[in-house]
């Protein structure tokens, strides 16, 4: 049996986001033991993507940050599209596998930080603290206890809701073969895409060279898209609405973010509690957001340093 402090179920962004604060030079004064449980290569674990938020000046992340723009344009179904200058903001795109590198960095040099590749099967609460039960990477069982225990998992199932609708897109990494993007300016809400029955639909095109860009199709609506559908709408976008004409599609990226105004319970237990989306990290304004996450992720690791309950 293993025993530490903190144990950290998933290594997503909001598992990685609480290990990377936990394991900071500030938290070092007060030394606590973290697992991060990772699932090993599969279904469980999640595929490569991109986090955007917005940020005033350098950032925590910033070696992770693969570009940046501070001139923003929405472009409505008709009419002149409205652009402008954020500043002291600037909107930042994370790649995943950048930024799991960044934290494993530091991680490493983290002698009280472990990480497990395993599959965590159940997480048991008691008045003590909480045993994790696992199978590591070669089917074993093993239980892992501790003080306490974050859970980033994704619920089964959401509760019960005035509001529950899916925030749905298909994203493709583009190499054309003219210059087609404006590096300095990111495209945000491109309302001219087709409309579905219900909810609404807009492009995103987020360039990072003259050449290369992010171009992405997204639906607010009660029901995600077949492969076929998104394939198609996102070709849509790039050829009719954009009119790139000859492109390279170097990668893909799909999601699917519930947005709902449900009450989610955060502690399911004396010493377990729920991070991520199924901690709280989603409404229907402003869906998943990376910043949202990073402030739920700074709260609990300010209660663990000062010795209070990370509710």
């Amino acid at each position: 049996m293993y025993e530490v402090d903190v144990a950290i179920v998933g290594a997503g962004a909001a598992g990685l986001s609480l290990a990377h604060r936990l394991s900071a030079p500030r938290f070092r004064t007060r030394p606590r033991t973290v697992a991060l449980i990772d699932a090993p290569p599969g279904p469980l674990r999640p595929p490569r993507r991109t986090w955007c938020f917005w940020e005033p000046g350098p950032g925590r992340f910033d070696a992770a940050v693969t570009a940046s723009w501070q001139r923003l344009r929405t472009r409505p179904r008709t009419g002149a599209p409205v652009e402008g200058d954020i500043a002291p903001l600037r909107y930042k795109m994370i790649r995943s596998d950048a930024f799991e590198a960044l934290v494993a960095g530091q991680l490493a040099s983290h002698p009280a930080v472990r990480r497990l590749e395993a599959t965590v099967e159940a997480v048991e609460d008691s008045h003590l603290g909480a045993r994790v039960h696992l199978r590591d990477d070669q089917d074993r069982p093993r239980v892992l206890r501790a003080r306490w225990v974050f859970d980033s998992r994704p619920l089964d199932s959401l509760p019960a809701a005035r509001t529950t609708l899916l925030q749905h897109f298909h994203g493709c990494f583009v190499r054309t073969s003219r210059p087609a993007f404006d590096p300095a300016t990111a495209d945000l809400m491109d309302f001219r895409t087709p409309q579905p029955a219900r909810g609404l639909s807009f492009g995103y095109v987020l360039p990072l060279t003259p050449h290369e860009a992010l171009v992405e199709y997204t639906e607010f609506s009660p029901q995600v898209l077949t492969p076929t559908q998104y394939e198609a709408a996102v070709r849509h976008y790039a050829t009719a609405v954009l009119g790139l004409g000859e492109l390279e599609v170097v990668s893909t990226e799909t999601g699917v973010i519930p947005m709902t105004d449900a009450p989610l319970t955060r502690q399911t237990g004396a010493s377990v509690f729920r991070i991520g989306a199924a901690g709280g990290a989603t409404r229907p304004a402003t869906g998943y957001t990376f910043a949202g996450l990073q402030r739920q992720t700074r709260a609990v690791a300010a209660a663990l340093h000062q010795g209070r309950r990370p509710v």
